[in-house]
Parts: C-alpha cells; structure tokens; sequence
C-alpha cells in the first residue's frame, strides 16, 4: 500500500485546492555554472533529465538563471540575448525543452541590474531587469518565448548591491510584476520571488514560491544553516503556495549523509526541489537520492503541508505532517540531527498523535517495518536524518502546540522587527522545542494563532499556556475570533518559562486559536497544550460572585468540594502552579 502511495502521488502530480501542482520540481543552471550557460549546456541538461529518469518522478523544470543577457534595443528598449551564449535565441532553446515533455524557466530581476551583472561584471547585462519594462519583458517570456516559471531576484532593487543605489519596495514592485504575468493571458506560469529573506505575508497573494534564505553554498553549514531558518516557517506554506529553501547541492561536495539530510528536509519542509548539479555527470548515490520516489510523494502530497516542529528528543528534532488525508491516520515523521556525533531518539507516537499498533515505512531505505506500538527508538548519525511513514490503527488530538508552529499575520524578516511591529522566532534552549515567538503585540496583526486546531467532537479543553516574562504583562486568549479572556502573567525572568491554565470551548473540526494584545507588548510564547474536559456528570455549583479562594472550585452533584486535580471551571487560571483569579 506505501508503494502503491509513493507511485501514485508522483504520477498523478495531484493539484491542491487552489488548482495548482505541488512545489516545483526541476533543475537550475546556477549553482554549478553561474553566468558561464550556453544553449548547448541547457539543452544537455535537459537530455540528461530525460535520460537519467529524472523526468520520470517528477522533475519537469529547466530553469535558465542569470548570464543568458544581452543588454536592451537602444530604440525600442527590448530585452537582447547574448550573441555567443545563445546565439540563435532563446527560441530554440525554449523550443526544445518542451519538445522533451519538459517546462522551461527564465530569470530576472525586480530592478535595472541583476545579481550576475553587478557581482559577476557581466557589463553586457547593464539595464536587463524588468523595471519599467515589465509588461515588454512578460509578453516577450510567456508569450512570444513560452517560457512557463520565472525567478525574479532583487539586486537590482537593493541599494547596496545596483549601481544606481536604487532602493525599491519589494511589496510595490513583486505585485506588479504579477500582475504583469497575469495580464500575458497565461495563468500557469510559477513567479518565485527571490528576496533571500521571507519577505512578508502578502507575498502568499502573489506567488507561487519565496525564497526565505539568502544563497545556498555547497556546504554543510549553509545547508544547516537554511533549515534552522525554515524550522518555524510551516505556517507560512499555505493555499498551494511554498518556502523556497533555494536550490539543492546533492550531488556536489557534501557527504552522501548530508546530502540525504539536505534532500529529506527539503522535502519534509515542502520546499522546490531544483537539482543543481550537473545532471550530465551525476554521481550514482545522488541520482538514486533524486529519485527516491517515496521522498518525492512526501514533497508532492496533495495536502502541500509543510512539516511541523514537535519539539526536540535528546537534542535532535522531531518533525510530523499529515499525507493523502487530513487528520488521518497516515503521517509521515522526520528526526534531524544537526550535532557532531550520533544520537539515539525515542519518538512516542502519541506525540505524533498516533496511537494504537503503528506500522513504519523507511523512507530512506525503501523497506517495511514491523509494527509497532507506544514508541519507536533509532540512532542517527550526526548531520543524518530519518525519515518514517507511520499508519496507525488510531489517530489522536494533536495535545501540544510549539510557538515555532503559529502564524503572525504582520510577520516578515526584511526590516526592523521593533521599528515596524511584527514578531519572530528565536533559538531559546530554555524552550521545549528549541525556540519560541517574541515581540508580539501593539498592534492587531501582530498576534500569534494556531489556525488548525483540530477537535474531533468539539466542547470544553484545558488550555496551558507555556510562556516567558520579567515583568507584567497581558495577553488575550480568543477562539475562532471571540475573546476567551484577558490574563496578566509574570514567569519572574526572561529565561524561566511559566505556565498559566484557563478553560477554552472549541467547535468540531478546525478552530483558530489566538493569543493577542493590541496596544502593549505580550509575553515571549513557548507553547500551548490542550486536553479535553472529559464528560464525567460532575456540574459546577453556583456560587456567589465574592467567594474566598478556598471556596472557588468545583463541586459533585452531592455538594463535595472536587480535589484540585478536577478543577476546570471557566475562568480559573493556574499560574505556575498555583490557582490565581483575576
């Protein structure tokens, strides 16, 4: 049956509720080749996507990068090709690629230069970028060419890096440059946004990839580097469109243990995968590593989830996202080591929100495991990764939300967090998955939510707020948009997490849960747990409204007053512990 899954998922290429395919899936001239492209390069690169079978799983993209310019018509302001790189065009080129069954990728920039022109002095590529030409450059890539993705890059809107210290905004110019795509008449075409940084919240309107990193080197420490900044982005992969994690080194200089771990977050985490090797020549180990099927139908789901951060096992990561099905009993489950030795982890399935006899499938190796049940041990080697399908005889309410998980309306990494409001994520070993979300509050937007919170039959839940303060401070707790209660907390310093309880109603099915306070600066959040009321017949007696702390509380049909293990009345907290009312 996991087979049959695998296949499938990767021949059907199933399209999302948005009606788009999932991330893309092809190759990229810049990692290896740089500006140094011909047409005979791009067009050996496609046989050889064919002919190794690349094509065969689902790789279908031949991106051309930057280094194909060759400045602009002086009269009509037409974007030129370079005369010895491409002699006959791009035409032919483009022409050809689809001829293999393959989609063909060009590249700009959101400014007058590129990256390649100003870094690379490629002097023949001065004024090649699509501003004040996007409409001219469009037709002529879509139209006129065929081409079918585009990343636009955004040197030459960046001061530092153009001549012209032109500074642009990135919101102004990527939304015309959509708009522009759109008014070809071609609505298939994939804009991938390349501003190294996750731009902002509005770019999911947009387009169809971002990248969230600056450039990938063909290095561990850069490929270690890139999934530290995308461990917390799961909420930021939504409607069929994707976090870009930047091209793939496989194949290249890591070890094949890093390159099993560099391809498996990329596709854990729902990332393009856009091979960047030379696919002419690629080693044996890397080419099977491509074409893991099973890997790629994790990549291709038709859910398009990215996965989320359970929380940490003896120092590694702990990773799960649902497949096929939401809220099933299929999910796929991931441990990443970034340490320098090997770990032994244990991973309780019912913190993967399993249960009953679980089976595992080895994503890495192809193979079955026996059944299991409560938990499974495995060692992994450092920088290595493990990868598993669990199918359960039961699934579970997911308990334990990390802050790291949640999504901030206002968030985005280009500018002064402080100066324009928006919290983020930060590494803290105080936390219980490794980070929590800081700087939230002043402003509406700027709220931390767990958009699917997901209750089988709905009703009354335990919530248990974990979060970080030296002072007071408050935050409103709302479910599906309706204020619960405002609380004032304090956990006696920023490196000490404190816990604070209050009861919550969700509905069956999905719920948004909100913590927010507009005006004023909240606490750093480390998580939230929730564990349903269980129905025991027991009702709260009425009490009037002044009543001392030992006589607030709970009471059996007989009128005994429950032990503190069964207090949930509405609106009592407990606040490190102990019972606070507000």
């Amino acid at each position: 049956m996991k087979q049959l899954f695998a296949v499938l998922a990767v021949a059907a290429l199933p399209l999302c509720a948005s009606g788009q395919e999932g991330p893309t899936m092809g190759w990229s001239s810049w990692n290896t080749f740089a500006l140094n492209i011909s047409e005979d390069l791009i067009k050996e690169q496609a046989d050889a996507m064919v002919n190794k079978k690349l094509s065969d799983v689902g790789y279908r993209y031949i991106n051309i990068d930057d280094g194909y310019f060759g400045g602009r018509d002086a009269a009509t302001g037409r974007l030129l090709i370079h005369p010895t790189r491409f002699p006959n065009g791009m035409k032919p080129v483009v022409d050809y690629i689809h001829s293999l069954g393959l989609k063909a990728g060009i590249y700009s920039d959101a400014g007058h230069n590129t990256c390649g022109n100003y870094y690379g002095g490629d002097k023949i590529a001065q004024g090649v970028g699509l501003y004040e030409h996007d409409d001219q450059d469009c037709q002529m890539f879509f139209n006129e060419l065929g081409f079918d993705f585009i990343k636009v890059d955004f040197c030459g809107g960046d001061a530092p890096q153009n001549s012209e210290r032109l500074s642009l905004d990135e919101q102004t110019r990527y939304t015309a440059i959509s708009k522009a795509i759109r008014e070809t008449g071609r609505d298939d075409v994939r804009l991938n946004v390349c501003r190294w940084n996750y731009p902002g919240t509005w770019v999911d309107d947009i387009a169809f990839s971002w990248r969230t990193t600056h450039d990938i080197a063909n290095s561990w420490e850069s490929v270690k580097g890139i999934i530290e900044e995308n461990l917390y982005m799961a909420a930021y992969c939504r409607n069929g469109h994707f976090n870009d994690m930047d091209m793939l080194e496989v194949g290249r200089s890591l070890t094949e243990e890093e390159d099993r771990t560099h391809f498996g977050m990329w596709c854990m985490l729902n990332s393009p995968l856009l091979i960047g090797c030379d696919m002419r020549n690629i080693k044996t180990s890397a080419l099977n590593l491509l074409r893991n099927t099973d890997l790629i139908a994790v990549n291709q789901d038709p859910l398009h989830q990215q996965a989320y951060l359970v929380g940490k096992s003896n120092d590694c990561y702990v990773l799960v996202r649902d497949v096929e099905e939401l809220n099933s009993t299929h999910r796929v489950y991931c441990i990443y080591n970034p340490n320098e030795e090997s770990k032994r982890v244990t991973v309780h399935f019912d913190d993967i929100d399993l249960g009953g006899n679980v089976t595992l499938r080895d994503l890495l190796q192809h193979r079955n495991l026996t059944a299991k049940t409560e938990k499974y041990t495995t060692s992994v080697p450092a920088h290595g990764i493990r990868i598993y399908r669990a199918d359960a005889e039961q699934r579970l309410e997911r308990r334990r939300y990390e802050a790291e998980t949640g999504y901030i309306p206002s968030y985005q990494e280009l500018r002064n967090n402080q100066t324009f409001v928006n919290g983020i994520y930060s590494y803290d070993t105080n936390c219980s998955g490794g980070l929590k979300a800081g700087w939230l509050g002043r402003s509406a937007e700027n709220r931390l939510e767990w958009e699917h919170v997901w209750s089988r039959e709905g009703g009354e839940y335990v919530l248990t707020l974990g979060y970080l303060c030296g002072e007071d401070r408050q935050v409103t707790v709302s479910v599906n948009g309706s204020p619960v209660k405002t609380i004032t907390v304090n956990s006696g310093g920023w490196g000490t997490v404190g816990t604070v309880t209050l009861n919550i109603d969700l509905q069956a099915g999905d719920n948004v849960v909100a913590l927010s306070n507009p005006t004023a600066w909240m606490p750093d959040i480390d998580y939230m747990t929730l564990e349903s009321v269980v129905p025991t017949g027991i009702k709260p007696v009425q009490q009037p409204e002044a009543r001392s702390e030992t006589e607030e509380g709970l009471y059996d049909l007989s009128g005994r007053r429950l032990p503190p293990t069964q207090q949930s009345a509405k609106g009592l907290l407990i606040e490190n512990g102990k019972k606070v009312y507000r």
